[in-house]
């Protein structure tokens, strides 16, 4: 898949586990795990808002596209 999804290394960085972000944000944690692995479909614009915030990061630190 040409989108990859960053998201592990930001939380590395960030030094947060999955289950406090999933709480942060309201989603579950089964919902951010497809996300993580790069499965899912769509995400919402409010669901990556919420990521950004927690996060203090922008949306190209958490995706990226390669051809």
């Amino acid at each position: 898949m040409p989108i990859i999804v960053n998201l592990d290394s930001v939380l590395e960085n960030r030094q947060m586990k999955s289950k406090e972000l999933a709480e942060a944000i309201g989603i579950t944690e089964a919902n951010l795990s497809i996300l993580k692995s790069g499965k899912a479909k769509a995400v919402r614009f409010s669901t990556l808002e919420a990521i950004c915030e927690v996060l203090a990061c922008q949306p190209r630190d958490l995706l990226e596209y390669q051809p």
